[in-house]
């Protein structure tokens, strides 16, 4: 038998528009609801700190779907240039697609959807939240930059948390900035002692737990 990998497992191929990608969806027995994974600047679905908070999130009951929001082409111009990993329009687009594509599959339509957002991911969290407020349940950016976001974010009305790290003093104030101009239920919480990537130890497994707790409140 073919030893599973991360690439392989859970693998499922979306069609957003003209363009389709690959993506991980995992879903734990009796989900209380999902959480699609918006990476940050670049990264992908193989990030290893978004994969540990996923694990964690479906150990407390909630599916996870991570994918890729570029194509490998797109990847390839990105790396050169990393202008497409701040087109958050885009990004949000793709984002809302894939909502869409979850409320259509027959095993996910029924489950409530959340979103996960990583450093520009987060931005683009927030604006897919806005395009979709009657499919998106709850919103958490990690180190993200919900100030991407621009005049979408009065618009959120999903319950978001916002986590940034202790000694991530710009995003800290972009964050601040940021939750300042949002009227939905929402939150920061800046985890102590904790860099841009949560890297210190301790500091990613706090995210989890938050990101778990924000989840599970919202997505029922």
């Amino acid at each position: 038998m073919p030893t599973m990998t991360a690439h392989d497992e859970g693998l499922v191929h979306l069609s957003i528009g003209p363009v389709s990608f690959d993506g991980n969806l995992l879903i734990p027995h009796a989900a209380s609801g999902l959480v699609l994974f918006a990476h940050g600047s670049g990264s992908s679905r193989f990030s290893t700190r978004n994969r540990h908070v996923a694990e964690f999130l479906r150990e407390g009951g909630l599916g996870t779907l991570l994918i890729d929001l570029l194509t490998a082409e797109e990847e390839r111009v990105d790396e050169r240039t990393g202008q497409l990993r701040f087109d958050i329009n885009m990004l949000a687009g793709r984002l809302a697609g894939a909502v869409e594509w979850l409320s259509q599959n027959p095993g996910t339509k029924s489950l409530p959807v959340g979103l996960f957002g990583a450093s520009t991911g987060g931005g683009a969290a927030l604006v897919a939240a806005a395009r979709r407020p009657d499919r998106v349940a709850a919103v958490v950016s990690r180190g993200g930059r919900p100030d991407l976001a621009g005049d979408s974010l009065p618009l959120v009305k999903a319950p978001t948390l916002l986590i940034v790290g202790g000694n991530d003093e710009p995003v800290i104030s972009m964050n601040q900035r940021a939750f300042g101009q949002m009227s939905a239920v929402k939150r920061i919480e800046i985890v102590p002692g904790a860099t841009h990537l949560f890297e210190e130890r301790g500091t990613l497994e706090r995210v989890a737990e938050l990101a778990r707790d924000w989840f599970q409140t919202y997505l029922h």
